[in-house]
């Protein structure tokens, strides 16, 4: 195990880099720079004034210079601060971080927990109306994008009905509570765990439907065991690779959806800082929060490797 660890830290160094560098030149080739948001149309701004903004931030430097000047100030702990207002990178991420944690988090667990359930139970009723039924709900939740989903819930939950507040994440004319979090937080998670719901469905039933109808657990029955110990007892254990290997998986779409999510809610996370880097053409905040989504990948990715020897005790990494 601990060759195989280090195998995979040492290939996910290259990786970090290359992913480091194709943003870059993502963000590099993108339209527009850093001075089309110091620009009015009203000021008149000559040529001479839109160079001197470049060369104060840097950008008339090479794009390989650039990228490795700032690659020597990661390393050293630095990742820059903002073009906009002139804040430390790292200590706006770290403001937003906890937010789009909590929401990504608790959208994560709903998302394993009722689809796994689901899952299970749709394999054990296979091709009964059940089955049918919450396969269909199963791909609309996959199919509707989440800021459809988002404008939905906030107009029947919150403005219809009024059960939950409309965005925030904590109430503007009291003490925030343990309460007032989880009535914040239900709308944005509900609608951010969908697609999770739908995916681990999908796939517990796939896996469970394949695990179901293997020789040892007709032994089982063949012995008397009772249909609840030999679906947790045999089936569900041996159904959990595709389940953890989507676990990994899905905290990239995650972060997708919480720009929308967070943006339709005022989400104070993640999400929304991103689309405010984007508008204002914020490089070093842009690089500094991809090389933070890149390295939880990245951890996501190896830890769910690991996992796998946890689930299943055939599989050796040494």
């Amino acid at each position: 195990m601990q060759k195989y660890l280090l195998r995979r830290l040492l290939i996910s160094i290259p990786v970090f880099f290359a992913i480091t560098a194709i943003i870059f030149a993502l963000i590099e080739i993108a339209p527009g720079d850093i001075t089309d948001y110091f620009i009015r149309p009203e000021l008149n701004m000559t040529d001479e004034a839109e160079e001197a903004i470049r060369a104060r931030f840097g950008l008339d430097q090479p794009p390989v210079v650039r990228y490795f000047n700032w690659m020597l100030n990661v390393f050293q702990g630095d990742l820059g601060y903002r073009f906009t207002n002139g804040q430390p990178v790292a200590a706006t991420i770290n403001q937003r971080l906890s937010a789009t944690v909590l929401l990504a988090g608790t959208a994560l667990a709903i998302g394993a927990v009722i689809g796994v359930s689901l899952g299970i139970f749709t394999a054990l009723r296979q091709y009964s109306l059940w089955d049918f039924s919450l396969t269909s709900l199963s791909f609309l939740g996959i199919s509707i994008p989440s800021f459809v989903a988002g404008i939905i819930f906030l107009y029947v939950f919150s403005i219809q009905l009024g059960w939950f507040p409309s965005g925030g994440m904590r109430p503007v004319d009291q003490e925030p509570t343990l309460l007032t979090t989880i009535r914040h937080l239900v709308l944005p998670a509900c609608v951010l765990s969908l697609a999770p719901i739908a995916n681990f469905m999908r796939y517990t039933r796939f896996a469970m439907l394949e695990v179901i109808r293997a020789d040892y657990v007709r032994t089982a029955r063949g012995k008397g065991m009772t249909e609840r110990r030999i679906t947790w007892g045999h089936s569900f254990p041996n159904a959990l690779l595709p389940v953890i290997t989507l676990l990994g998986l899905s905290l990239p779409t995650l972060v997708v959806g919480a720009v929308f999510t967070e943006t339709i809610f005022s989400w104070p996370g993640m999400g929304t800082l991103y689309l405010e880097a984007v508008n204002g053409r914020d490089v070093p905040l842009l690089m500094g929060m991809n090389l933070v989504i890149a390295l939880v990948v990245l951890t996501a990715n190896l830890l769910t490797d690991l996992a796998y020897a946890l689930a299943d005790p055939r599989i050796r990494y040494d």
